[in-house]
Protein backbone atom coordinates (compact mmCIF):
# COMPACT_ATOMS: atom_id res chain seq x y z
CA UNK A 1 0.00 0.00 0.00
CA UNK A 2 1.78 3.60 -1.32
CA UNK A 3 2.79 6.18 1.19
CA UNK A 4 -0.26 7.64 3.21
CA UNK A 5 1.09 9.37 6.22
CA UNK A 6 4.48 10.21 8.07
CA UNK A 7 4.68 10.99 11.74
CA UNK A 8 7.21 13.18 12.75
CA UNK A 9 8.61 12.14 16.53
CA UNK A 10 8.54 15.39 19.17
CA UNK A 11 11.20 15.50 20.97
CA UNK A 12 13.91 14.97 18.49
CA UNK A 13 17.07 16.28 16.79
CA UNK A 14 19.15 18.51 19.08
CA UNK A 15 19.30 18.01 22.79
CA UNK A 16 20.33 21.16 25.23
CA UNK A 17 23.79 19.79 25.55
CA UNK A 18 24.51 19.41 22.04
CA UNK A 19 22.84 23.05 21.15
CA UNK A 20 25.27 24.57 23.72
CA UNK A 21 28.04 22.85 22.44
CA UNK A 22 27.92 24.03 18.91
CA UNK A 23 27.03 27.55 20.15
CA UNK A 24 30.38 27.69 22.48
CA UNK A 25 32.52 26.53 19.11
CA UNK A 26 31.12 29.36 16.97
CA UNK A 27 31.18 31.71 19.92
CA UNK A 28 35.01 30.70 20.03
CA UNK A 29 35.18 31.42 16.39
CA UNK A 30 34.57 34.62 16.92
CA UNK A 31 36.53 35.68 19.65
CA UNK A 32 39.52 33.52 17.97
CA UNK A 33 39.28 33.13 14.59
CA UNK A 34 40.67 30.31 12.36
CA UNK A 35 42.01 28.06 12.69
CA UNK A 36 40.36 26.92 15.95
CA UNK A 37 41.12 23.28 17.26
CA UNK A 38 38.44 21.03 18.61
CA UNK A 39 39.27 17.95 20.59
CA UNK A 40 37.28 15.03 18.90
CA UNK A 41 34.13 16.16 16.67
CA UNK A 42 32.10 18.50 18.95
CA UNK A 43 29.07 16.16 18.41
CA UNK A 44 28.37 12.94 16.73
CA UNK A 45 27.24 14.32 12.83
CA UNK A 46 29.55 14.47 9.97
CA UNK A 47 27.24 17.24 8.56
CA UNK A 48 27.81 19.31 11.92
CA UNK A 49 31.87 18.66 11.79
CA UNK A 50 31.65 19.44 7.88
CA UNK A 51 30.33 22.40 8.56
CA UNK A 52 32.33 23.63 11.19
CA UNK A 53 35.48 22.68 9.09
CA UNK A 54 34.45 24.85 6.34
CA UNK A 55 35.04 27.81 8.94
CA UNK A 56 38.66 27.22 9.37
CA UNK A 57 37.74 24.35 12.72
CA UNK A 58 40.74 21.66 12.69
CA UNK A 59 39.05 18.56 14.69
CA UNK A 60 41.52 16.18 15.96
CA UNK A 61 41.54 13.29 18.53
CA UNK A 62 44.89 13.93 20.40
CA UNK A 63 45.97 17.24 22.11
CA UNK A 64 49.80 16.86 20.83
CA UNK A 65 48.33 17.21 17.86
CA UNK A 66 47.55 21.11 18.30
CA UNK A 67 50.29 23.53 18.27
CA UNK A 68 51.72 24.81 21.72
CA UNK A 69 49.62 28.05 22.54
CA UNK A 70 46.77 27.73 20.89
CA UNK A 71 43.26 27.20 21.52
CA UNK A 72 41.31 24.32 22.23
CA UNK A 73 37.78 23.13 22.57
CA UNK A 74 36.43 20.43 24.44
CA UNK A 75 34.14 18.36 22.71
CA UNK A 76 30.36 17.79 24.23
CA UNK A 77 31.24 14.30 25.21
CA UNK A 78 34.18 15.29 27.78
CA UNK A 79 37.69 14.38 28.72
CA UNK A 80 39.37 12.84 31.27
CA UNK A 81 41.91 14.70 33.70
CA UNK A 82 44.75 13.40 31.66
CA UNK A 83 43.61 15.49 28.65
CA UNK A 84 42.91 18.46 30.89
CA UNK A 85 46.80 18.02 32.42
CA UNK A 86 48.53 17.51 28.96
CA UNK A 87 46.53 20.86 27.15
CA UNK A 88 47.45 22.62 29.86
CA UNK A 89 51.42 21.53 29.92
CA UNK A 90 51.46 23.00 26.09
CA UNK A 91 49.91 26.08 27.09
CA UNK A 92 46.93 25.61 25.12
CA UNK A 93 43.65 27.95 26.19
CA UNK A 94 40.68 25.57 27.41
CA UNK A 95 37.31 26.03 26.33
CA UNK A 96 35.08 23.65 27.70
CA UNK A 97 32.05 22.10 25.66
CA UNK A 98 31.42 19.87 27.69
CA UNK A 99 27.69 18.35 28.06
CA UNK A 100 26.40 19.64 31.83
CA UNK A 101 24.80 16.62 31.81
CA UNK A 102 28.19 14.36 31.39
CA UNK A 103 29.80 17.16 33.56
CA UNK A 104 27.69 15.73 36.31
CA UNK A 105 28.50 12.04 35.52
CA UNK A 106 32.23 12.98 35.99
CA UNK A 107 31.72 15.10 39.32
CA UNK A 108 30.31 11.62 40.61
CA UNK A 109 32.60 9.60 39.51
CA UNK A 110 35.07 11.99 41.36
CA UNK A 111 33.14 11.81 44.46
CA UNK A 112 32.50 8.29 44.38
CA UNK A 113 36.83 8.16 44.18
CA UNK A 114 37.47 10.17 46.47
CA UNK A 115 35.31 8.48 49.36
CA UNK A 116 37.21 5.11 48.57
CA UNK A 117 34.73 3.79 46.53
CA UNK A 118 35.40 1.13 43.63
CA UNK A 119 32.68 1.89 40.58
CA UNK A 120 31.47 0.33 37.46
CA UNK A 121 30.85 2.24 34.87
CA UNK A 122 27.83 1.44 32.24
CA UNK A 123 29.09 2.37 28.88
CA UNK A 124 30.20 1.42 25.45
CA UNK A 125 33.78 0.67 25.55
CA UNK A 126 36.07 2.84 23.07
CA UNK A 127 33.22 5.33 23.54
CA UNK A 128 34.74 9.06 24.18
CA UNK A 129 32.91 9.61 26.63
CA UNK A 130 33.34 6.31 28.60
CA UNK A 131 36.93 7.03 28.39
CA UNK A 132 36.74 10.87 29.41
CA UNK A 133 34.71 9.25 32.50
CA UNK A 134 36.33 6.42 33.51
CA UNK A 135 39.44 8.62 33.25
CA UNK A 136 38.82 10.59 36.71
CA UNK A 137 39.13 7.20 38.17
CA UNK A 138 40.81 4.39 35.72
CA UNK A 139 42.57 2.48 38.70
CA UNK A 140 38.63 2.63 40.52
CA UNK A 141 36.63 1.69 37.44
CA UNK A 142 35.41 -0.72 35.28
CA UNK A 143 33.34 -1.14 32.66
CA UNK A 144 29.78 -3.04 31.82
CA UNK A 145 27.79 -3.01 28.83
CA UNK A 146 25.37 -6.08 29.30
CA UNK A 147 24.09 -8.55 31.82
CA UNK A 148 26.05 -11.18 30.75
CA UNK A 149 29.28 -8.40 31.24
CA UNK A 150 27.71 -8.82 34.76
CA UNK A 151 27.42 -12.12 35.33
CA UNK A 152 31.25 -12.59 34.32
CA UNK A 153 32.48 -9.67 36.48
CA UNK A 154 35.32 -10.94 38.98
CA UNK A 155 35.48 -8.00 41.86
CA UNK A 156 37.67 -8.33 45.23
CA UNK A 157 35.30 -7.40 48.01
CA UNK A 158 34.52 -3.94 48.17
CA UNK A 159 33.23 -2.42 51.22
CA UNK A 160 31.64 0.67 49.56
CA UNK A 161 30.87 0.01 45.86
CA UNK A 162 29.25 2.44 43.12
CA UNK A 163 28.04 2.70 39.49
CA UNK A 164 27.89 5.55 37.26
CA UNK A 165 26.42 5.58 33.82
CA UNK A 166 27.11 6.87 30.00
CA UNK A 167 24.05 9.39 29.19
CA UNK A 168 23.03 8.42 25.94
CA UNK A 169 22.18 4.45 26.08
CA UNK A 170 19.58 2.58 25.95
CA UNK A 171 17.37 2.80 28.92
CA UNK A 172 15.60 -0.73 28.70
CA UNK A 173 19.30 -2.15 28.31
CA UNK A 174 20.54 0.11 31.11
CA UNK A 175 17.70 -1.00 33.95
CA UNK A 176 18.35 -4.80 32.70
CA UNK A 177 22.25 -4.43 33.90
CA UNK A 178 21.56 -2.00 36.61
CA UNK A 179 18.82 -5.33 37.71
CA UNK A 180 21.75 -7.50 36.88
CA UNK A 181 24.48 -5.54 39.10
CA UNK A 182 22.26 -4.77 42.16
CA UNK A 183 21.36 -8.45 42.16
CA UNK A 184 25.15 -9.49 42.19
CA UNK A 185 26.02 -6.76 44.44
CA UNK A 186 23.41 -5.80 47.17
CA UNK A 187 25.18 -3.15 48.35
CA UNK A 188 25.75 -0.99 45.01
CA UNK A 189 25.25 2.60 46.12
CA UNK A 190 23.71 4.44 42.74
CA UNK A 191 23.74 8.58 42.05
CA UNK A 192 21.24 10.64 43.49
CA UNK A 193 20.02 10.91 40.12
CA UNK A 194 19.25 9.12 37.26
CA UNK A 195 22.85 9.30 34.60
CA UNK A 196 20.82 8.63 31.26
CA UNK A 197 19.83 12.16 30.08
CA UNK A 198 16.56 13.65 29.68
CA UNK A 199 17.08 13.90 25.79
CA UNK A 200 17.76 10.21 25.58
CA UNK A 201 15.10 9.26 27.84
CA UNK A 202 12.16 11.71 26.30
CA UNK A 203 14.00 10.10 22.73
CA UNK A 204 13.32 7.20 23.23
CA UNK A 205 10.08 7.25 24.73
CA UNK A 206 8.95 9.35 21.29
CA UNK A 207 10.25 6.13 19.00
CA UNK A 208 8.36 4.09 21.33
CA UNK A 209 5.33 5.95 20.55
CA UNK A 210 6.32 6.18 16.71
CA UNK A 211 7.08 2.78 16.34
CA UNK A 212 3.52 1.26 17.97
CA UNK A 213 1.67 3.59 14.79
CA UNK A 214 4.19 2.91 12.15
CA UNK A 215 5.56 -0.06 10.05
CA UNK A 216 8.74 1.69 9.38
CA UNK A 217 10.73 3.98 11.42
CA UNK A 218 13.50 6.20 9.86
CA UNK A 219 16.15 7.20 12.33
CA UNK A 220 18.08 10.52 11.03
CA UNK A 221 21.64 10.64 12.07
CA UNK A 222 25.21 9.10 12.09
CA UNK A 223 25.97 5.64 12.37
CA UNK A 224 29.01 6.77 15.15
CA UNK A 225 26.10 8.80 17.32
CA UNK A 226 25.42 6.25 20.50
CA UNK A 227 22.22 8.09 20.97
CA UNK A 228 20.87 7.45 17.23
CA UNK A 229 21.72 3.98 17.00
CA UNK A 230 19.75 3.06 20.63
CA UNK A 231 16.93 4.76 18.82
CA UNK A 232 16.76 2.86 15.71
CA UNK A 233 17.08 -0.15 18.34
CA UNK A 234 14.60 1.18 20.37
CA UNK A 235 12.18 1.31 17.80
CA UNK A 236 12.82 -2.64 16.23
CA UNK A 237 12.53 -3.97 19.61
CA UNK A 238 9.34 -2.67 19.68
CA UNK A 239 8.38 -4.87 15.87
CA UNK A 240 8.52 -2.16 13.55
CA UNK A 241 11.20 -1.96 10.81
CA UNK A 242 13.93 0.42 11.15
CA UNK A 243 16.74 2.03 9.46
CA UNK A 244 19.56 4.80 10.54
CA UNK A 245 20.49 6.97 7.90
CA UNK A 246 22.32 10.36 7.33
CA UNK A 247 21.27 12.06 4.20
CA UNK A 248 18.22 11.79 1.44
CA UNK A 249 20.49 10.31 -0.98
CA UNK A 250 20.08 6.97 1.18
CA UNK A 251 16.32 7.01 1.28
CA UNK A 252 15.05 4.14 -0.89
CA UNK A 253 12.20 4.89 -3.13
CA UNK A 254 10.35 1.44 -2.69
CA UNK A 255 9.92 2.26 0.98
CA UNK A 256 7.08 4.95 -0.14
CA UNK A 257 5.74 1.95 -1.80
CA UNK A 258 5.90 -0.57 0.26
CA UNK A 259 4.85 1.04 3.36
CA UNK A 260 2.00 3.24 4.59
CA UNK A 261 3.00 4.76 7.53
CA UNK A 262 6.24 5.83 8.28
CA UNK A 263 7.92 7.41 11.03
CA UNK A 264 10.44 10.09 11.35
CA UNK A 265 12.98 10.83 14.26
CA UNK A 266 16.41 11.92 14.61
CA UNK A 267 19.11 11.96 16.54
CA UNK A 268 20.08 14.16 19.80
CA UNK A 269 23.28 15.99 17.37
CA UNK A 270 21.32 15.82 13.93
CA UNK A 271 20.52 19.25 12.86
CA UNK A 272 16.48 19.10 11.39
CA UNK A 273 17.48 20.37 7.98
CA UNK A 274 18.51 16.77 7.50
CA UNK A 275 14.95 15.40 8.65
CA UNK A 276 13.58 18.04 6.69
CA UNK A 277 15.57 16.75 3.40
CA UNK A 278 14.69 13.02 4.41
CA UNK A 279 11.21 13.85 4.59
CA UNK A 280 11.09 15.54 1.02
CA UNK A 281 12.85 12.69 -0.03
CA UNK A 282 10.38 10.35 1.00
CA UNK A 283 7.24 12.51 -0.59
CA UNK A 284 9.00 13.49 -3.96
CA UNK A 285 6.78 13.37 -6.77
CA UNK A 286 3.49 12.13 -4.53
CA UNK A 287 0.92 14.47 -3.69
CA UNK A 288 -1.27 14.15 -0.57
CA UNK A 289 0.85 12.18 1.81
CA UNK A 290 -0.22 13.63 5.48
CA UNK A 291 2.14 14.63 7.95
CA UNK A 292 1.27 14.42 11.45
CA UNK A 293 3.98 15.79 14.63
CA UNK A 294 3.39 13.34 17.26
CA UNK A 295 4.22 14.73 20.33
CA UNK A 296 5.00 12.70 23.72
CA UNK A 297 6.50 15.19 25.80
CA UNK A 298 7.56 19.43 25.74
CA UNK A 299 11.35 20.13 26.33
CA UNK A 300 11.96 23.44 28.01
CA UNK A 301 16.14 22.39 28.59
CA UNK A 302 18.56 24.83 27.68
CA UNK A 303 22.25 25.41 28.44
CA UNK A 304 23.69 28.83 28.30
CA UNK A 305 27.53 29.33 27.73
CA UNK A 306 29.32 31.69 30.00
CA UNK A 307 28.40 35.48 30.35
CA UNK A 308 32.32 35.95 29.84
CA UNK A 309 32.10 33.66 26.49
CA UNK A 310 29.61 35.90 25.16
CA UNK A 311 30.87 39.36 26.37
CA UNK A 312 34.03 38.81 24.31
CA UNK A 313 31.98 37.27 21.20
CA UNK A 314 30.13 40.31 21.48
CA UNK A 315 33.16 42.76 21.78
CA UNK A 316 34.93 41.29 18.96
Amino acid sequence: MPLEKIFLASPRGFCAGVAYAIEVVDLALRIHGAPLYVRHAIVHNEWVVRSFEERGVVFVEDVNEIPKGSVVVFSAHGVSPEVRRTSSERDLTIIDATCPLVTKVHNEARRFAEKGYFMVYIGHKGHVEAEGTMGEAPDRMVLVETPSDVAALELPHYDKLAVVTQTTLSVDEVNATMKALKDKYPHLETPNKEDICYATTNRQAAVKELASKCELVLVVGSKTSSNSNRLREVAEAQGSDAVLLMTPAEVDPTWAERYSLIGVTSGASTPEQLVEDVVGALIAGRSGVEIEVLTTIQEDVEFKPSRELIRLAMAD
